[in-house]
């Protein structure tokens, strides 16, 4: 069974994406139903996500899926180098709803990072917070490749230009002494094209921050014996020296078929939204997911992590009036 699903799974997210990004795109906004109730049909979102073989662009995808067949709208779901980029395209107007990491959305907001001038900050905040991310540092299991440091003078992907795992594999770099920049030959590609490197010997190891599992890692996993490096180490420092966004978690050694479990770093992922975004459109989008998670979970099973006693701890942003008003019809709201 679980090769069948490993099989049929990229045939669905094809599909998926291919419905989202096609989408109808339409200019009209919501209007007032007879009933008082807003209609959102033809309402254009443009959901950005993260780039192929990851977690964000199925789960964005399912989620413009369901919001169209559920609310009307024209929503699709954009694929991008994920978090920075995603917070730079909510900043700049180009996007309506975001997937992003917490420590990207913190620096956005604070015009740290990524973020410091020149560039400018970013008014959003957030919806949810969806699921955690887990640092994956993947490398061959008979490389004799076993600590961080080992990696130096390595061909080392550390994700896209512009994506939150870039972000996460220097400030992990750093955690251990060492400078990306640097210490090793510095590649910069996104979760599939990593993982088509590392097989093909192109690449000794690479870094992914993602949620369980992560299709392009879990796809590698079936032809080849892979290990992830222990990055427990790294997450008091980077939490001393950026913000309390890093955990500890583990990654399972079933997730993979790995030989042992791994603990390493964790960080949430959030849902967010320009603070300008329409309160009521905010609050459909909430109960839409809510209301039908598990065609979510159908989607990708990191959906089974949104719940209601989690949707509002962990975000280092503030939350949008929209969003605040649906967790307390809700009972959630806490703070």
């Amino acid at each position: 069974m679980r090769s069948l699903t490993r099989s049929l799974a990229p045939v669905l997210v094809a599909a998926l994406v291919a419905v989202a990004c096609n989408a109808p795109r339409a200019s009209s906004s919501a209007t007032p139903a007879a009933t008082g109730t807003p209609n959102f049909t033809g309402r254009t979102l443009n959901i950005v996500t993260g780039g192929t073989g990851a977690v964000y662009i199925v789960y964005g995808a399912g989620l413009a899926e369901l919001l169209n067949k559920k609310l009307g709208t024209a929503a699709s779901a954009q694929s991008t180098t994920a978090s920075v980029d995603n917070m730079k395209l909510i900043r700049d107007a180009k996007a309506d709803v975001a997937f992003t990491l917490a420590d990207t959305a913190f620096d956005a907001v604070n015009g740290s990072g990524s973020f410091a001038p020149p560039e400018k900050k970013a008014d959003a905040k957030a919806l949810a917070v969806l699921y955690s991310n887990l640092t994956h540092l993947v490398v061959k299991d008979a490389a004799g490749i076993n600590t961080v440091t080992d990696l130096k003078g390595k061909r080392v992907s550390v994700g896209s230009a512009g994506s939150g795992t870039e972000v996460i594999a220097n400030r992990t770099f750093e955690a251990y002494g060492m400078d990306a920049g640097k210490d090793i030959d510095r590649q910069r590609l996104g979760a599939q094209d990593s993982a088509n490197a590392l097989r093909d010997g192109k690449i000794d190891a690479f870094f992914f921050s993602g949620g369980l599992p992560v299709p392009a890692i879990l796809d590698i996993s079936t032809s080849m014996k892979i290990k992830m490096l222990d990055l427990s180490d790294s997450v008091q420092k980077m939490s001393a020296k950026y913000g309390n966004f890093y955990f500890p978690i583990k990654i399972p050694k079933t997730t993979y078929n790995t030989a042992a479990d791994v603990m390493v770093s964790g960080v949430a992922n959030l849902l967010v939204v320009p603070s300008s975004f329409d309160p009521a459109l905010a609050q459909a989008i909430l109960a839409t997911m809510f209301d039908n998670k598990a065609d979510l979970v159908k989607v990708h099973v990191a959906a089974n992590d949104l719940t209601l006693e989690t949707a509002t701890v962990g975000s280092p942003i503030d939350f949008h009036q929209g969003a605040i008003d649906y967790y307390k019809s809700k009972g959630a709201w806490k703070k």
